[in-house]
């Protein structure tokens, strides 16, 4: 069982939330448009690096046809996906050792993956899974816009936990996180350089805020739990990573100023207090052919 992921990096809540939230379909249109998939047809799409199944789930409602893999070495993102998922196929396995035949995929996609990977493996390993004429999609997040609302700020007691949190915590380093990152101009060439052709470039711009009227109640709040969620699971993260230097009563302490913090934001959503802040999400959408 590997959890390293789950446990060290990225929690459960946080992934699953912010990617249905980026992949929800209020913004299905951008992805339609370059993705530029026949919906009408058939397709075999595999997802590298599926995480808890959010983007999976989401190529089903728009693919209806296809029939979706979700792929991830993370053994509780696994879990999690078959549990709550429906009529896409989930399971383990290392992205530079997939477990599939030679010119499988019409589709291959990942999202947040490449920069976490060798180059030469991961794209040589899509291209030997896929059919010729075949389509490899890779979505990496660029810097985007981030305005937090006013209160959800750090306390000074959360300030100092988790400045003695990060005088330990290594895992980024230690897990390799981000050891492959490309510049925009960098990752085309990338793909090029190892077997793709037709390559185009284009980018989906998310907004994710709260207080603008085009989004519903639901959805509105679900974009300021996704805050709350990936707070609390970095306190958790640090519970497991750096035990021996975070008690559990120091981290209590934490989750409850954290909760404290976003249920008085939802507050004020509710009783039509403005704030107008603000996540804007960009993602380089990458597409290139197997010759």
């Amino acid at each position: 069982m590997n959890t390293i992921w789950s446990d060290h990096v990225q929690g459960i809540d946080t992934l699953y939330l912010t990617r249905s939230l980026r992949f929800n379909d209020f913004f299905k249109d951008q992805y339609l448009q370059h993705f530029a998939l026949d919906r009408k047809k058939k397709l075999r799409i595999l997802e590298i690096g599926c995480g808890p199944g959010a983007l999976a789930e989401s190529l089903h409602r728009r693919y209806p046809c296809a029939e979706i893999f979700g792929l991830d070495r993370d053994s509780h993102f696994i879990s999690y996906a078959r549990e709550h998922i429906r009529d896409v196929t989930f399971m383990e396995g290392d992205a530079t050792a997939l477990p599939f035949g030679n010119d499988s995929f019409d589709v291959t996609i990942s999202n947040t993956v490449s920069e976490h990977i060798e180059p030469s493996a991961f794209y040589a390993e899509q291209r030997r899974v896929l059919k010729k004429g075949g389509v490899c999609l890779v979505l990496s997040a660029r810097k985007g816009i981030n305005l937090p609302a006013p209160g959800l700020e750090n306390s000074a007691y959360e300030r100092a936990f988790w400045e003695k949190v990060n005088m330990y915590d290594h895992a980024m380093e230690d897990y390799q996180v981000c050891k492959y990152p490309m510049s925009e101009a960098e990752m085309p060439l990338a793909m090029e350089k190892y077997g793709f052709t037709d390559i185009q470039t284009n980018y989906a711009v998310i907004p994710l805020t709260p207080d603008d009227p085009a989004y519903s109640k639901e959805m509105a709040l679900r974009m300021i739990n996704a805050g709350r969620h990936c707070a609390m699971d970095a306190v958790y993260s640090a519970i497991r990573t750096v035990p021996e230097h975070v008690s559990r009563v120091e981290a209590d302490i934490v989750i409850s100023l954290i909760n404290q913090k976003y249920d008085h934001r939802i507050q004020q959503y509710l009783h039509g207090e403005k704030l107008w802040n603000t996540n804007v999400s960009l993602t380089m959408i990458l597409r290139g052919e197997k010759p």
